[in-house]
């Protein structure tokens, strides 16, 4: 068997961004400190930083008043800010600022007396923060969903998206938005994140030539669990694992073949090479990496960190 990797593949810029501001804060700050949700979804990386210090929490309430609190990637809802803000907490923030950039749209759509549309998962973590930020919107995330959708004014209607959903899907949702409601307002699909956009295009042309797809990731990982479906639309066999683990060696070709591996935008790398190590174990022979794009994005820490640092 031959192994190929996807690039870019693992930690995006918002995820680096957020394990940071924890890391720091916590030599700076000492432990504990405190972080409501999981700051990404992989349990590797909120066990290591369990092991540091900090402790995440799925409710306010569970953080002693005064504590420093940080707020996960996926970003918050304005009630959640304002409690934390009553008990007097020391807030840092490390929603990724591309799910800001959201909030900041639907805002802005609700303010134009809009009503707003979320194309995302209900539920999700991250759709769960940008519906907080308004009073009321609709969360849908297929086509026969908008056939069914009932609005108070099809004239004023906008929409925003989650950050981490397949490419092809939104645009089928979007596009069906657009036929039904043609005075909708709307983003382009750029808000699909580029680090979710560079991955599902890795895996588009990994599956061109691959046998069977390894997406390494969390189960709670939205935008995983799209790097998986989209290889299994293109019709390669694609497996969900969270670690080396999890492979089943009857998933692999049995004779020859080529093994392609992916990792979601909230995996380290080690977890990748841990992978790479049980193929070696079960036969690999060549190990490549497909061309792609090379990732630079970096985003500033908050100003609070900053100062806290100063301080």
């Amino acid at each position: 068997m031959d192994l190929i990797l996807a690039q870019p593949r693992g930690f995006c810029a918002g995820v680096v961004r957020a394990i940071e501001i924890v890391e720091r804060t916590l030599e700076v700050h000492g432990s504990p400190v405190y972080v409501l949700h999981e700051i990404v979804h992989n349990r590797r990386v909120v066990e290591d930083l369990e092991q540091r210090g900090a402790i995440f929490v799925e409710d306010l309430n569970d953080v002693p008043a005064g504590s420093v609190l940080i707020f996960s990637a996926h970003g918050v809802g304005r009630k959640v800010e304002d409690d934390a803000a009553a008990r007097g907490l020391r807030v840092l923030d490390a929603t990724c600022p591309l799910v800001t950039k959201v909030h900041l749209q639907a805002q802005r759509y609700a303010r134009d007396g809009r009503e707003l549309i979320i194309v995302g998962h209900a539920g999700h973590v991250e759709v769960s923060g940008t519906l907080g930020q308004v009073e009321r919107a609709h969360v849908l995330c297929t086509v026969e969903e908008v056939d069914q959708l009932e609005v108070a004014d099809p004239d004023q209607l906008a929409y925003v998206t989650q950050t981490t959903l397949s490419i092809d899907d939104t645009r089928e949702v979007v596009d069906a938005l657009k036929a039904r409601f043609p005075s909708i307002k709307g983003p382009g699909l750029d808000d699909i994140c580029y680090a979710t956009q560079n991955r599902q295009n890795a895996v588009k042309k990994l599956s061109a030539t691959a046998n069977v797809l390894l997406v390494v990731g969390a189960r709670n990982s939205s935008n995983s669990n799209r790097l998986r479906e989209v290889g299994a639309h293109l019709g390669v066999p694609s497996y969900l694992i969270e670690g080396a683990k999890d492979i089943d060696p009857a998933w692999l070709p049995s004779n020859g073949g080529k093994v392609a591996i992916t990792a979601g935008a909230s995996t380290p790398e080690v977890l990748v090479d841990q992978v790479i190590e049980r193929l070696r174990s079960m036969g690999i022979g060549s190990i490549s990496t497909i061309d792609g794009v090379k990732e630079t994005t970096t985003f500033r820490l908050p100003a609070e960190l900053i100062d806290m640092e100063i301080a």
